[in-house]
C-alpha cells in the first residue's frame, strides 16, 4: 500500500514511520519534540490522550495540544499522530484550530462497535488513521473477518496507514504479562499475531509490531525484532527514546537480501535463478523483494561486522 504524506512530494511506505515514540499529550516539551529541536532522530511520534493520560488529566491534555498546535513546524519532516481516547475526544480534536498540522490519528480499542463513530467524523478530511487491534474481539476470527470486510471498503481503505497490534492490552485480556527474557512470540500472542498476519496481509494492510516492555534487555529485543520481520510486521513502537536506535538499526537489510531483491525486481531477470546459494523465483519472491527495497531505502544496508564484534560474539 503506497500513501502520500501531505508534506512530501513523493509516495512513501509505512516503513518511513520507523519506530514511533508514544508520549503523553500533556508533556511540556511537546513543541520541541514535534519540531525536532529535541529528539531530532525521531521519524514519527504519537501524542497519547488514552492510556498514558489519566481521566483527571484529559481536559488539560487537550488544552495543551490546542496551545501547541500553532507552533508545530509544517516542514519539520517528521510524522505526527495523536492517539485519541474515544470518538468523543476525536470530535474535540478535529474542532481544534491548526489540527491539520497533525498527520493522523491512532484509534484505540478498535472494533466494529466504534467503526462508524470514528469514520463518520473523518469524512471529508485528509487524515490517515492507524486502528489498534487490542480487545478481546481480536481472539475471535469471525469478528476479525467482519472488521476486515469493512476496512477494505473503497472509501475506507486508502485512509488506513497501518493496523497496530496492541500486544500489552491483548495480554491484559488474557491476564498475562510477558516474562523477562522471552519474546512476544514465546507467549500465546505469537499465535494471535500469526493469525492477524494471515487475515490482513493478503489484503494489503500493513501491521505494526507490539512494544517491547523492558529497557535493559537489548538481546531479547533484537530476537523479537527478527521475529517481527519474519512475520512481515512493519515498524515497532518505542516506549523510550533509547529503544529507537536499536529498533531502526535492526531494520537495515542484509546485503545479500538487498542484492537478491534488486535482481528479483529487474525487468530482465529470468523467471528462476540462483543467487547467494538461494533459489530466487520472480513469481513467488518479487513481493518480498519490494519490501526489502522499501526497508533499504529507509534504513540502508547492514555494515559487515568487524573482527572485534565477531570476537565479542564468540565470548558471549
Amino acid at each position: 500500500m503506497t500513501l502520500l504524506h501531505p508534506s512530501l512530494s513523493e509516495p512513501f511506505s509505512p516503513w518511513m514511520l520507523g519506530a514511533p515514540l508514544y508520549m503523553p499529550a500533556h508533556r511540556r516539551d511537546l513543541v520541541a519534540i514535534a519540531n525536532g529541536e529535541k529528539l531530532p532522530f525521531l521519524r514519527s511520534m504519537i501524542f497519547c490522550t488514552e492510556d498514558a493520560v489519566s481521566d483527571a488529566d484529559i481536559d488539560n491534555s487537550l488544552r495543551h495540544l490546542a496551545a501547541c498546535l500553532p507552533d508545530f513546524d509544517n516542514h519539520a519532516g517528521r510524522f505526527r499522530f495523536i492517539r485519541v481516547r474515544n470518538p468523543e475526544v476525536l470530535a474535540r480534536l478535529l474542532a481544534l484550530p491548526h489540527i491539520e498540522k497533525i498527520d493522523g490519528f491512532v484509534l484505540p480499542k478498535f472494533t466494529e462497535e466504534v467503526f462508524d463513530a470514528y469514520f463518520s467524523q473523518l469524512q471529508g478530511t485528509a487524515f490517515k488513521v492507524m486502528p489498534t487491534l487490542e480487545t478481546r474481539e481480536v481472539f475471535d476470527g469471525l469478528a476479525m473477518l467482519r472488521l476486515r470486510e469493512r476496512l477494505v471498503q473503497a472509501d475506507i481503505f486508502p485512509r488506513i496507514l497501518m493496523l497496530r497490534i496492541g500486544g500489552n492490552d491483548l495480554m491484559n485480556v488474557l491476564g498475562l504479562r510477558r516474562p523477562r527474557g522471552l519474546t512476544i512470540y514465546d507467549t500465546p500472542m505469537g499465535h494471535v499475531i500469526a493469525q492477524l498476519v494471515i487475515l490482513f496481509k493478503p489484503y494489503h494492510f500493513a501491521l505494526s509490531a507490539p512494544v517491547f516492555d523492558y529497557l535493559n534487555d537489548t538481546v531479547t529485543l533484537h530476537k523479537e525484532i527478527v521475529l517481527d520481520l519474519a512475520h512481515g510486521l512493519t515498524g515497532k513502537t518505542a516506549i523510550h527514546p533509547d529503544q529507537i536506535p536499536a529498533i531502526e538499526a535492526a531494520y537495515a537489510v542484509d546485503r545479500e537480501d538487498y542484492e537478491m531483491a534488486l535482481s528479483l525486481n529487474d525487468d530482465d531477470a529470468p523467471a528462476v535463478f540462483r543467487m547467494h546459494n538461494s533459489m530466487c523465483e520472480v513469481a513467488t519472491h518479487q513481493q518480498w523483494g519490494k519490501a526489502i527495497l522499501h526497508r533499504q531505502s529507509c534504513y540502508g544496508v547492514k555494515m559487515p561486522r568487524t573482527l572485534d564484534e565477531y570476537a565479542g560474539l564468540a565470548v558471549s
